[in-house]
């Protein structure tokens, strides 16, 4: 068992526009990530399913030729090795689920969050 205080969690600086604070269970990866206003995530898939919840703004996605806006009380469910991509329409806190855990943030070989 692993109990936590999210406020204790180290913050991550992705890049000037995103930061992240995240847990690794056995099989399955929690993120608190905080987006200013206009940060782009890059097209990107992974293998783990992805579950993420808006708890204030907004982010809109590009995925399988749609686009998504997910706002403040909203979740949207991303499938397995589907390439996506984001962007915040405004300053955005965002909670993310994923399982499998994300090995590649596990690892650092998250490079597509960490430009500039």
């Amino acid at each position: 068992m692993q109990h936590f205080t999210l406020g204790t969690i180290n913050k991550e600086v992705m890049n000037p526009k995103i930061w992240r604070q995240v847990i690794f269970g056995e099989r399955i990866t929690f993120a608190h990530i905080v987006f200013t206003k206009g940060a782009v995530v890059p097209t990107h898939q992974h293998e783990s399913e992805q579950i993420t919840y808006i708890t204030e703004g907004a982010l809109q996605f590009q995925m399988e030729g749609q686009e998504i806006v997910v706002r403040k009380g909203e979740v949207l469910v991303i499938p397995s090795n589907v390439p996506h991509s984001g962007l915040a329409l405004e300053d955005t806190d965002d909670l993310e689920i994923f399982s499998p855990i994300r090995v590649d943030w596990l690892t650092g070989k998250d490079d597509y969050l960490r430009q500039k």
